[in-house]
């Protein structure tokens, strides 16, 4: 009789317990450092601003957050590797519009932006800069497009690679404008703008935060932003749409993401805490001083947005027929 009274309470206290397992499981979440993978090098926008807002999130959830740097294919090598890793909330994605463009780029990236992956929320938006040297005979872009339009193939357009946002505003550019530029493709950034600045290459679509010294001091000339709203960090430059190309409209983006598959409840409390870090004034001001625009919003937010650029990009780059083996 002991042993079946003990047996009913062992098993009812089993039932309990196993009841209680998820819900105490979530509750203690984070027990161990979160891993932040980013898809480029250190020292770069992407890096910087993950690791901020790393480091804000990390205070909110009391564990550390490392930010691992894996660079390569156009931050395709650490989308494998998150691809690979467990959908337990210790391993996250600072991701970018890259997210979104390399599957329709890359005949290996066999991945769905979405269906793949968890959108946790996204951070913020960045314009790229339409830029000429500060000594080029253009003086507007009304200017610049008409001179294209009447000698096609004419004007240079450098980039900082194939498929980098760079390129793509470029071509985005090209369609919308009705123009034809000679694309010259570099290694980066750094290696083209000096090319710019000297009028060897006509014109370059790069990221706004880092040419704001160079339009300060009048070696390059902005022609225009490449969002749809004027940037909060350069508000005097106008946006391409309102220089003379109605409906042009593109940005890079950056947010985070997990493997597929991951609990709703620690989604959950990610999206809550990294809303809280956004929200923080002194976290809010180091952003800014990287030349972009803060995101608030919910996962289902950034999913349709991934969606939605996922679509838009496939597009452009069939149109324009590009493709890295």
């Amino acid at each position: 009789m002991k042993i079946t009274l003990f047996a009913r309470l062992a098993g009812t206290f089993l039932l309990f317990a196993c009841g209680l397992a998820p819900g105490y499981t979530l509750a203690a979440y984070p027990e161990k450092p979160i891993r932040v993978v980013v898809g480029f090098t250190p020292g770069g926008t992407t890096d910087t601003v993950a690791r901020i807002v790393s480091q804000g999130m990390s205070e909110r959830l009391g564990q550390p957050i490392v930010v691992e740097n894996k660079p390569g294919a156009n931050g395709g090598v650490a989308t494998e590797s998150v691809l690979r890793s467990a959908s337990d909330g210790y391993t996250l994605f600072f991701t970018s519009v890259g997210h979104a463009v390399n599957p329709s780029l890359y005949p290996s990236a066999k991945y769905d932006p979405i269906n793949d992956f968890t959108s946790i929320g996204q951070v913020l938006t960045a314009p790229n800069v339409l830029v000429i040297a500060g000594n080029s005979p253009f003086k507007d872009l009304k200017e610049l497009i008409a001179y294209a339009k009447a000698h096609p193939g004419k004007l240079d357009v450098a980039s900082s690679g194939y498929g980098s946002s760079v390129h793509l505003a470029a071509e985005v550019f090209m369609k919308e404008a009705g123009v034809e530029l000679n694309h010259i493709p570099y290694k980066g950034t750094s290696v083209a703008i000096p090319d710019v600045m000297s009028g060897t290459v006509t014109m370059m679509f790069p990221n706004l935060p880092t040419m704001l010294p160079l339009i300060a001091t009048g070696k390059l000339r902005a022609l225009g932003v490449t969002t749809a709203k004027r940037s909060q960090v350069a508000p005097e430059i106008p946006t391409i749409a309102e220089a003379g190309l109605p409906g042009y409209d593109v940005g890079t983006w950056y947010g985070f993401v997990g493997p597929a598959k991951m609990d709703p409840e620690i989604v959950k409390r990610l999206n809550k805490e990294l809303n809280a870090v956004l929200s923080d004034k002194a976290t809010a001001a180091k952003l800014s001083d990287q030349g972009v625009d803060l995101v608030y919003g919910t996962p289902e937010a950034f999913g349709a947005m991934i969606q939605k650029e996922t679509d838009r990009w496939s597009k452009v780059i069939k149109a324009a027929n590009i493709k890295i083996e």
